[in-house]
């Protein structure tokens, strides 16, 4: 568990401050400056700042800075689902405005409430008690089935993503992501980029998928043991709400790439749910009698994040990632997609 970590900014995510305080004076209502400037530390795609000023402290998100891969860092989608989640079930930061001109500080941005809270990347909650994590993981899984839940169409999002499938467009999009920042051959990855196309389940419903639904992206009340919100929306679309449950499921299988993780560790003494119970109460939370091929929803999410990991780590040698650990997931993609074809010649 974490406070969350501020650093002064990053030489290579500096911008204009002084144009920034001009914008908002003009386009946030009710705000006063001077501002001050600090980056959070962690996330490793869009930097984030904290922006303390007299009266508030706001947040701000904005594209990295360099060359971008196709479709990756949309800020502008981030802020649109939050808005339209604003009064949902599902605890999101409330947000302010969006900037789409890169003029202003150099990438588009947008502006959001700062909420209060602990930041906890370790999966087992070692500072929690036994209840408590119980209790977060309770939540964890119910704001995820009320994500699912939400009416696309009644919160404006029935454009949001692109009909067809889900699973073919997110593995095309990953093996391309994946082989244009790929650093060495790993059989792995072209083994599941041939088997995975072959293996799509059929989707039942179209429902908002958050794309990196994890502990780690939600802030937990600062004495309670409850989520006040989610963040790093980055990744949402239309999908198959399937794929968020096997992204967070995939943990039981793999180990996490800063902790023991849960496929580990001694689940019962910590109070954790088993994958089966973890699971069970997705199901009921979002309605569903159960999960059939249910291994082909952790390989593709064992997959995807070794994409996903590989686009970090080329950052951090390129000298343009979020932040200073991205040269430590070296080795988590070549790990990540060979568990998953382990489990996949174990069918």
């Amino acid at each position: 568990m974490s406070d969350v970590q501020l650093t002064t900014v990053r030489e290579a995510h500096r911008f204009d401050e002084e144009a920034l305080q001009l914008y908002l004076t003009e386009n946030l209502h009710d705000f006063r400056g001077p501002v001050t400037v600090q980056q959070f530390e962690g996330g490793q795609s869009n930097p984030t700042f904290q922006l303390a000023t007299p009266d508030a402290t706001y947040v701000l998100r904005k594209q990295p800075p360099g060359e971008l891969l196709p479709s990756a860092h949309q800020v502008d989608r981030e802020y649109r689902v939050m808005r339209a989640l604003e009064n949902s079930e599902v605890p999101v930061p409330k947000m302010y405005c969006l900037c789409e001109d890169p003029g202003i500080i150099g990438t588009k941005f947008y502006i959001m409430e700062m909420i209060e809270g602990r930041l906890c990347t370790d999966t087992l909650l070692p500072e929690f008690s036994k209840e408590d994590r119980r209790a977060v993981y309770s939540h964890l899984v119910q704001i995820m089935a009320a994500l699912h839940n939400v009416d696309v169409e009644a919160v404006g999002l029935s454009d949001f993503g692109r009909p067809g499938n889900y699973y073919e467009r997110q593995i095309n999009r990953w093996s391309k992501q994946y082989l244009a920042s790929q650093t060495e051959d790993i059989e792995a990855m072209v083994n599941l980029m041939q088997w995975l196309p072959d293996n799509i389940p059929e989707q039942k419903k179209t429902v908002i998928v958050h794309g990196d639904y994890r502990l780690g992206n939600t802030i937990i009340h600062p004495t309670e043991p409850r989520i006040v919100a989610v963040i790093d929306w980055e990744l949402s679309t239309l999908g198959d709400g399937l794929a968020d449950l096997g992204y967070l499921c995939q943990e039981y299988y793999a180990d996490a790439y800063t902790s023991v993780g849960l496929a580990s560790a001694d689940l019962d003494s910590l109070g954790l749910p088993t994958q089966e119970e973890f699971v069970a109460e997705y199901c009921h939370h979002a309605h569903l009698d159960g999960v059939d091929n249910w291994l082909f929803y952790v390989i593709y999410n064992m997959f995807r994040s070794a994409g996903i990991v590989q686009g970090v780590y080329k950052r951090g040698i390129d000298g343009n990632a979020s932040s200073q650990t991205a040269l430590e997931y070296k080795e988590v993609a070549r790990l990540r997609s060979e568990r998953a074809w382990a489990l996949v010649e174990s069918l």
